[in-house]
C-alpha cells in the first residue's frame, strides 16, 4: 500500500517522483519544464512512428522511432523497475509496465509497447500533479511561516532571521505584517487575523497583556511584542510539525491495503505468466494471442488507482480540516471518528464558557441591586477568586464606583470581610455568616441553587443587604451542537466536577442524554474507561486540553478545545484551534464522508480493473486501453472523487 504521497509525483509543483506499488517515493526527480520537453520529444517520435507505419506502410522504419519513444518516456520507469527487483527484491508498478512494454516489443507490437510507456509516464506526472492539489492548503500554510523579525536592540530596530531572536527580546510589528514569534503585547493595540491557526477569518482584538502567535497577521495597528518562545517552539511550528506527522501516519484501512499490495503484485505477475504459457503449451493456442492478453492483464493489474485511493482521500480530509481550524493528528483518528458511539463533554470551559457571570441579584431591606453590587464590588475588588471577578465585571458593566474599604480580610473557603465608613460588611457563604453571628438567607440561596446558580449573601453587621447568584454561562452554540450530534445517533454524556443539581440543570438545558457530577480528574478517567469498556472503545472525549488531558488520553479519540495553546495541541488526537463547538459535528461529517469516499474509490478501482481484466482474457482490451482507462483514467476518477472532501465546510 501507499503512504500519503503515493503516486503524488509532484512536490511543490516543481518536480515529480516515481512511486512504487507500495507507495514508497524515490528520488528520481524531473522538473516540470524538463517533463514538458520530454513530452514534446516523445510525442514527436511516437507520431512519426505511427505515420510511417500506418500511413506510409513503412513498418521497419517506424521501429527506431517507437524505440526512441520508449527511451525518452521510460528511462526513469525502467530504472525504478530494475532498482526494485535488483536492490530491494520488490515488484514495483514500474516493473509491471516495463515487462508489458518489453513483451509488446518481443511479439512485434512496437507501437503498443511505446504507447504503454508514453501513456504511463503522462499518467504518473498528471496523477501526482492532481493529487498534490489535495495538499494545497498545507503548502499555503507552510508559506505563512514567518522568516524574519524586526527586533528592537539598543533602541534600534534590526531585521533578523526569526531563528536568531531570543526569548525576552521585543519585536515590532507594523500593520499588514506577520507576527514573527509567540509572545505578549507590551505596547499598542490592533486587530489580528488568526486564520492561519484557527481558520477564523474575523480579526481578533489584541492589546497590552494579550497573547499573540507566530504566523498570524497584524491588521491595522502597531504592536510591540515580548517574545515568549523561540522559532522552533511556537504554536505555528508545532502545528506544522503535527500536520506533517499526521500526513505520514497511516489509517487502519491504509495499513490493510499496504499489506494486500505486498502479495498482490507477485500474484498478478504469476497469473500473467500462466495465461501467457498454459494455453499455447497445453491447448495448442496461438502464442502471439495469449502473450498479448497476458501483457494486457499485466498492465491492467497495475494497482495505481487502488494504491492512491485511500491516502489521497486521507490527505484531502486532513488538509480540509486544517483549513477549517481543526488539527487531526493522523488518518487513523479520522477513521476512528466514524466508529464513535458516545461523545463525552467536559462541562466547564467546554459546554460552558468557563467564566462566571452574575446572573441574578435579590436585594433585601429596601436596598437596590446596585447597592448590593456596590458593597460586594468594593470588598471583592482586590480578590482574585473567580466569584469576586464576576462581581467586579458586573459592577464595571453597570458603571458603579467602589467605596473606600478598610480592614479587608479574606477567610479561605468562606468569604471576605471589610469595613466601609466604620461599618463591618460580610460577603460569602453560610459559614462566614455563622462566624460573625449573622443570619444566613438559606431559603433564598437554596432557591438559586435549584436554578443551577452558585449563591452567596451580602450583609452588614446589622442586616442583610442582598443575595447574588452567579453561574458559568453556557456557550451559545452548545445546545444546537448537542442536538446535531444526537440526531446523528451519537450518545452525549456530560462530565463535571460541579454538584449534581447544577449538572442536572445544565444537562436539561442542553438536552444531554446523561451526566456524571462531582467528578475529580481521576474520576473522569475512571468514567471514560468504564464507557470504553461498555461501548467497545468507541468513545470520544471533548475537553479544554488542560485539566482534562488525562481523560482525553484515555478516550479512543481525545478532542482538545483550545485557543492554540501548546498544552491543548499536545493533549488531543484532534485539536480545535479555536474554542468553537460547531467544529465537532463538522469533524463527524468529515470523517464519514472521507470513509465513504475511500470505500467508493476502492470499489470503483477493483470493479473497473476486474471488468477490464475479464475483457482482456477474451481479447477485447488492447494495451493502450489498459493504460488509458485502467491506469490514467481510473486514477483521475479516484483523485477527483477524493478532492470532494475539500468542499466539506464547518458551519
Amino acid at each position: 500500500m501507499v503512504d500519503e504521497s503515493s503516486h503524488n509525483r509532484i512536490h511543490g509543483n516543481d518536480h515529480y517522483t516515481l512511486c512504487n506499488s507500495e507507495g514508497e517515493v524515490h528520488d528520481h526527480e524531473v522538473s516540470v519544464r524538463g517533463f514538458a520537453w520530454e513530452l514534446i520529444a516523445s510525442s514527436i517520435t511516437l507520431f512519426i512512428g505511427l505515420v510511417l507505419k500506418f500511413i506510409y506502410n513503412l513498418a521497419v522504419y517506424s521501429i527506431p522511432f517507437f524505440l526512441l519513444t520508449m527511451i525518452i518516456s521510460g528511462r526513469r520507469i525502467f530504472i525504478e523497475g530494475l532498482h526494485g527487483i535488483l536492490n530491494e527484491k520488490k515488484f514495483y508498478v514500474e516493473f509491471l509496465v516495463m515487462l508489458a512494454a518489453i513483451g509488446a516489443f518481443i511479439i512485434g507490437e512496437y507501437e503498443e509497447g511505446s504507447a504503454v510507456i508514453y501513456l504511463f509516464n503522462i499518467a504518473s506526472f498528471l496523477e501526482g500533479y492532481a493529487s498534490e492539489r489535495a495538499k494545497k492548503s498545507i503548502e499555503l500554510l507552510l508559506k505563512e511561516k514567518p522568516q524574519r523579525a524586526r527586533v528592537i536592540r539598543n533602541g534600534v530596530e534590526v531585521e533578523v532571521e526569526v531563528e536568531d531572536v531570543s526569548i525576552g527580546e521585543v519585536v515590532a510589528v507594523r500593520p499588514g505584517e506577520k507576527i514573527p514569534l509567540d509572545g505578549i503585547v507590551i505596547e499598542g493595540s490592533s486587530n489580528v487575523n488568526e486564520a492561519p491557526l484557527t481558520g477564523e477569518s474575523i480579526p481578533v482584538s489584541k492589546s497590552i497583556g494579550d497573547k499573540v502567535f507566530a504566523g498570524t497577521i497584524n491588521v491595522d495597528g502597531f504592536l510591540k511584542i515580548k517574545v515568549e518562545k523561540e522559532a522552533h517552539e511556537t504554536v505555528f511550528s508545532r502545528v506544522m510539525e503535527l500536520v506533517m506527522k499526521a500526513r505520514r501516519e497511516k489509517a487502519e484501512i491504509e495499513q490493510f491495503i499496504r499489506k494486500f499490495s505486498q502479495y498482490y503484485t507477485p500474484i498478478i505477475i504469476l497469473t500473467s505468466l500462466i495465461i501467457g504459457f498454459i494455453p499455447p503449451v497445453l491447448f495448442n493456442q496461438p502464442w502471439y494471442e495469449w502473450a498479448y492478453r497476458s501483457l494486457t492483464l499485466l498492465v491492467i493489474s497495475c494497482p495505481c488507482a487502488l494504491a492512491i485511493s485511500t491516502p489521497v482521500a486521507m490527505v484531502s480530509g486532513l488538509t480540509s480540516a486544517a483549513r477549517n481550524g481543526v488539527l487531526i493528528k493522523g488518518g487513523r483518528h479520522l477513521e476512528h471518528m466514524t466508529k464513535i458511539s458516545v461523545i463525552a463533554f467536559d462541562k466547564t470551559g467546554t459546554l460552558t464558557k468557563g467564566e462566571l457571570k452574575v446572573s441574578k441579584i435579590i436585594p433585601a431591606n429596601n436596598y437596590s441591586e446596585d447597592d448590593v453590587i456596590q458593597i460586594a464590588y468594593s470588598i471583592n475588588m482586590y480578590s482574585e477568586h473567580p466569584i469576586a471577578r464576576a462581581v467586579v465585571d458586573e459592577a464595571i458593566r453597570r458603571g458603579i464606583k467602589p467605596l473606600q474599604v478598610r480592614e479587608f480580610k479574606t477567610i479561605p473557603g468562606e468569604g471576605v470581610v471589610a469595613r466601609i465608613n466604620g461599618t463591618l460588611y460580610v460577603v460569602g457563604n453560610e459559614r462566614i455568616f455563622e462566624r460573625f453571628k449573622l443570619k444566613y438567607p438559606e431559603n433564598i440561596t437554596e432557591a438559586l441553587r435549584l436554578e443551577g446558580k452558585t449563591a452567596f449573601a451580602v450583609a452588614s453587621e446589622y442586616e442583610l443587604i442582598g443575595v447574588i447568584g452567579v453561574e458559568d454561562e453556557v456557550r451559545d452554540e452548545s445546545r444546537d451542537i448537542i442536538y446535531k450530534l444526537r440526531k446523528r445517533g451519537l450518545k452525549v454524556v456530560m462530565l463535571t466536577g460541579d454538584n449534581e443539581q447544577v449538572a442536572r440543570i445544565i444537562a436539561e438545558k442542553l438536552g444531554i442524554d446523561e451526566f456524571k457530577a462531582n467528578l475529580t480528574p481521576e474520576d473522569k478517567i475512571r468514567v471514560i474507561r468504564e464507557m470504553m469498556y461498555e461501548y467497545n472503545e468507541h468513545v470520544a472525549m471533548v475537553g479544554d486540553g488542560i485539566n482534562d488531558a488525562p481523560a482525553l488520553a484515555n478516550a479512543c479519540i481525545g478532542i482538545a478545545i483550545g485557543t492554540g495553546t501548546e498544552i491543548a495541541i499536545e493533549s488531543g488526537d484532534i485539536v480545535l484551534m479555536k474554542p468553537d463547538l460547531r467544529k465537532i459535528p463538522y469533524i463527524v461529517e468529515l470523517s464519514h464522508k472521507a470513509m465513504d469516499i475511500i470505500k467508493q474509490n476502492i470499489a470503483v478501482s477493483i470493479g473497473i480493473k476486474g471488468l477490464l481484466a475479464a475483457l482482456a482474457l477474451i481479447g477485447l482490451v488492447s494495451l493502450w486501453m489498459a493504460v488509458g482507462i485502467g491506469d490514467m483514467g481510473l486514477s483521475f476518477i479516484v483523485i477527483l472523487n477524493a478532492m470532494r472532501l475539500a468542499n466539506v465546510k464547518s458551519s
